[in-house]
């Protein structure tokens, strides 16, 4: 339960609906309360106008005034159940909008790494999966517990009162249902965990196959995804039947065992009685107590079911937000909400809503001014031009690093190279090599393992990411749109850019004309990852997302791989004009680019071969020399040869 307790203290800001419920949950079992004793006395009533001890006539006025009162209880009962579970389904909504304002938060900020493993549609279904079943159990629990608690405390005072006796045997019976109930729900809770694997990981293929549909009837793979599928869930029902046959066949044992208990109650109530040393009243009243703490115990099943529920789920909810976040590079805003969240702390500006200061793209501290820097070219308050005589836009020094770090070879192997500012450096190398390695290295998301990289002469280690990332802008050859529209999807590195800026952005990446085309323009929907676009097009806007952004620094990794000639040409084009004045990292596939730029870096075996011009290059007799000649050569050998370093002509 300390799951649940942690649930709890994470949301300090609906303490006054819990307040609110409880006080409602007192006052409805007080009422409820009331009810055995107006139906006491009423009884007692009648029995003595029949045994002749008052007239009829009095019994009848104190009858009414009862009937009376015991409707002004049903009705001031039901609006207080009414007021208390309507703050509980606030409760409820407000608490899943936390839990999952937190989740996708800590997704946010989790190092790349996690994401190169994880299955999108497992991480997906844990929100919906896990959330709901801990905010259904906060729910039940909100708009019945207490009322559930103060009854049976209750119930068991006013029997005192009458019997203890009868006290003591209720005192008895609900710890040791309540043991029972929880020794039953060790291995229930095992089960559980095992259907929540099997059930995520089917959401976890079904999310790849929808996303991937065309290749799945390309290859008329929809029979095995469904074989496959279907088997997953095959499986839940096979836990299902052993976790339901033990809880159930438990749970009967319970009831039995309650229900001999209960029994054996109401025989001592009806002796007494008819001994004479109850009255008729005290009987109903005593027999409505009973029934009365009989529905919190076999209540308790369903509360303790819901309860271990929500625990097995809560347990996948704080794996997520126990892994160690993405370094924010200092301790602003962001790096102390990051280990609030990892401490499952509450934040006090935390009601559902995100604090847009939090988020990843305005730096936790302001940058520092430099002597050695100009004014930029209105990057957003990025220090974005250095001199070029002073520091390089971006050196490597010595860098080395690996995806496993129990890898016998790393990636990269002691790597340095600089690009100056304002100049292009083109990365060539085996594929496989590191060149797409380096690019996420520049841009953090991944932390080197040995040696160190810069930008604008300060340690990239040492720079809050959203201020580094703020620098750079990239390409890539998966353009990565967004469901919404043309303009969303250029302004997202700024959504509150001006329609003139999210033109001019198109316009620069000759865009602009198949985009006016659209029936909704630049409001038309592209659908999930720019499925409506082709792929020159799609190609199109991630540079134009890259021109709007207008970071100083500028990736490119392979960004005209994917395109036909036509539109190879076309993005090119923008490209080459998006280079001008800023510095490029260029991982390209044709050596037709390569030859355009300012240096080129050859690699192999995740070490740096040569550094040089295109012309210095080509004669030096390393990789890009050979690469020269195999594209003189022309022959399907050499061609073949080509392709293993990831170019063509």
């Amino acid at each position: 339960m300390t799951s649940l307790v942690r649930i709890l203290r994470f949301a300090p800001q609906l303490n006054r609906l819990y307040l609110g419920i409880a006080v409602s949950s007192v006052l409805a079992a007080v009422l409820t309360l009331a009810t055995p004793f107006l139906i006491g006395a009423a009884t007692d009533r009648i029995v003595a106008a029949i045994a002749g001890e008052t007239t009829v006539e009095d019994a009848v006025v104190a009858v009414t005034w009862l009937a009376v009162a015991f409707l002004a209880v049903e009705v001031t009962t039901t609006l207080v159940v009414s007021v208390g579970g309507y703050w509980g389904d606030v409760m409820a909504a407000r608490m899943r909008t936390i839990l999952s304002t937190r989740y996708f938060d800590q997704l946010l900020h989790l190092p790349q790494r996690y994401f190169d493993t994880a299955i999108t549609g497992r991480v997906t279904n844990r929100l919906n999966r896990t959330i709901n079943e801990l905010t259904q159990f906060l729910q039940f629990f909100a708009n019945n517990a207490f009322t559930m608690l103060i009854t049976t405390t209750a119930v068991l005072v006013i029997t005192a009162f009458y019997w203890w006796p009868l006290a003591i045997l209720l005192a008895i019976v609900f710890p040791v249902y309540m043991w029972l109930t929880a020794k039953t729900s060790a291995k229930w809770q095992v089960w559980e965990g095992e259907k929540n694997i099997e059930v995520d990981m089917a959401s976890g293929r079904f999310a790849e196959v929808v996303s991937q549909m065309s290749v799945v009837r390309a290859y008329n793979r929809q029979d095995h995804e469904l074989a496959g599928f279907r088997e997953r869930f095959t499986r839940t029902v096979g836990i299902t039947r052993k976790q339901s046959r033990f809880w159930h066949g438990m749970d009967a044992w319970r009831r039995l065992a309650l229900n001999v208990v209960f029994g054996a109650m109401y025989l001592i109530v009806f002796v007494r009685t008819a001994q004479g040393l109850f009255s008729v009243g005290d009987m109903v009243i005593l027999l409505q107590l009973m029934n009365m703490a009989r529905q919190p115990i076999f209540s308790m099943s369903f509360l303790v079911d819901s309860a271990q529920r929500a625990v097995a789920g809560s347990k996948d909810y704080f794996e997520v937000l126990a892994e160690e976040r993405e370094r924010a590079g200092g301790a602003g805003p962001q790096g102390r909400g990051a280990a609030a969240v990892a401490a499952g702390q509450p934040r006090a500006d935390d009601d559902g809503g995100t604090d847009v200061r939090r988020g990843g793209a305005a730096p936790s501290r302001p940058a520092q001014p430099r002597a050695d820097v100009v004014p930029g070219d209105g990057t957003g308050g990025v220090p974005a031009q250095p001199r070029a005589d002073v520091v390089p836009a971006v050196r490597f020094d010595e860098v080395s690093f690996a995806y496993d770090p129990d890898a016998s070879r790393p990636v990269l192997d002691r790597v340095s190279f600089e690009i100056p500012q304002g100049q292009r450096v083109a990365l060539v190398g085996e594929s496989g090599g590191g060149k797409s390695t380096i690019a996420h290295l520049l841009m953090g998301l991944y932390p080197v393992t040995g040696g160190r990289i810069e930008v604008f002469g300060q340690d990239v280690a040492e720079l809050d990411l959203a201020e580094l990332r703020e620098r750079i802008a990239a390409v890539f050859q998966e353009p990565s749109l967004f469901s919404g529209t043309v303009r969303e999807n250029i302004a997202y590195a700024d959504p509150a850019a001006s329609d003139e800026r999210v033109r001019a952005a198109a316009e620069a990446a000759y865009a602009h004309r198949f985009v006016e085309a659209f029936d909704d323009g630049y409001e038309q929907v592209i659908g999930e990852r720019g499925l409506r676009l082709s792929g020159g097009q799609k190609q199109r806007i991630a540079v134009a997302r890259a021109v709007l952004k207008d970071a100083p620094i500028l990736v490119l990794d392979e960004a005209t791989s994917a395109l036909d000639t036509k539109s190879e040409r076309l993005v090119q084009a923008a490209l080459e004009d998006l280079m001008v004045g800023r510095s490029s990292l260029i991982v390209a596939h044709r050596l037709s680019t390569i030859a355009s730029v300012d240096r080129i870096v050859t690699l192999r075996g995740g070490r740096v071969q040569e550094v040089g011009t295109p012309a210095e290059l080509a004669e030096s007799g390393g990789i890009y020399a050979q690469l020269l000649r195999l594209q003189k050569a022309g022959t399907k050998e050499a061609r073949k040869m080509l392709k293993e370093y990831g170019l063509s002509g």
